[in-house]
């Protein structure tokens, strides 16, 4: 499983990467096919003072892909929505997979 984790408009600090990752590495217990995830982590809305950060998280399997984004006021809040709606994809996807199967 190839992962990339990509920041815009900032630099990341080592804890929240180590955040990402290791919740990156829990998609393995949901689906055993994974070829490759990409992380971005954005602020957003750069003319105010007040910015929101987003989270888009992008897995390839053969034959589709997953896309969820979420944006809040902190990364961690962001990607951890962002993150059990992904899983919820995934889980709702191979059990149609089984149903049809």
């Amino acid at each position: 499983m190839n992962i990339q984790i990509q920041t815009v408009h900032f630099d990341a600090d080592s804890k929240l990467l180590e955040h990402v990752s290791a919740k990156i590495e829990k998609l393995k217990t949901f689906h055993d096919k994974i070829i490759g995830v990409e992380v971005y982590l954005k602020l957003d809305n750069m003319s105010q003072q007040v910015r929101d950060k987003v989270a888009e998280i992008k897995v390839y399997v053969p034959r589709h892909s997953y896309f969820v984004k979420h944006q809040s006021k902190t990364f961690e809040e962001s990607f951890d929505v962002a993150f059990s709606s992904l899983v919820n994809q995934v889980k709702r996807q191979k059990e149609k997979q089984v149903v049809y199967s």
